[in-house]
């Protein structure tokens, strides 16, 4: 009798050791399962407010900080595109046009090309602040003087309604060259800061969109199965 009872708790042991085993394979599966179901929701809102195609046009001010002391501020126009690798994460393209002005010295024309990674913070919400950084290749508008540069900023971006979106920035731009206005100071490269106020266009996205109802569906048919 004793080697049966020993036997039979021995059955029993095992048997609630799997019934918890396979108790915690579920919930791990499960919380995973909500997780991926989240996740996908949130790139659906994302699409939904925003997208993945963006066209940005910006007027703003710039100023050059250089070698003379007598800088002004002075208007600029940008004109870009960003495509969203993710949906906190683009790549993007633009094209800029300002002068540079010395009073009673300089007022000349240039452009830049700029290639940068954007981040924003909170692609999901109305309101998302955002960073940059990247590198540009300046010219004068005459394409006489030519320049490479760095540029890095951070801005604030509202959405007024879905696909459009109002923005506040500023970038500081490091020109790796002392020869922009004019004068050659040595170990004194120019920079620029710009402050721009401008709105995004966002379209596409209809393509990931598809993608991710069917990831859901996968997702629902699969624990139905269960």
């Amino acid at each position: 009798m004793i080697i049966n009872k020993n036997k039979f708790l021995t059955i029993i042991f095992i048997f609630l050791n799997l019934c918890f085993v396979s108790a915690q394979e579920e919930e791990i599966q499960s919380n995973q399962t909500q997780q991926s179901n989240k996740s996908l929701y949130r790139e659906l809102d994302f699409l939904q407010l925003r997208g993945t195609h963006v066209v940005d046009g910006v007027v703003g001010a710039s100023m050059i900080l250089g070698d003379y002391p007598n800088s002004e501020i002075d208007i600029f126009f940008r004109l870009g595109y960003k495509y969203h690798i993710l949906s906190n994460l683009n790549v993007n393209l633009s094209f800029n046009k300002y002068n540079i002005a010395l009073s009673d010295t300089i007022n000349e024309g240039f452009m830049s090309f700029d290639l940068n990674l954007e981040y924003l913070i909170s692609p999901y919400n109305e309101l998302s602040p955002f960073i940059f950084g990247g590198y540009g290749y300046n010219a004068s508008s005459s394409f006489e003087e030519t320049h490479t540069k760095v540029q890095f900023g951070l801005g604030l971006e509202y959405m007024v309604m879905d696909k459009l979106g109002i923005k506040l920035y500023g970038d500081y731009n490091y020109v790796l060259s002392n020869e922009m206005e004019g004068l050659i100071m040595p170990d004194n490269d120019e920079s620029i800061l710009r402050v721009g106020l401008g709105l995004n266009f966002y379209f596409g996205g209809n393509k990931r969109k598809e993608q991710i109802l069917k990831n859901i569906e996968t997702v629902i048919n699969s624990n139905l199965i269960e």
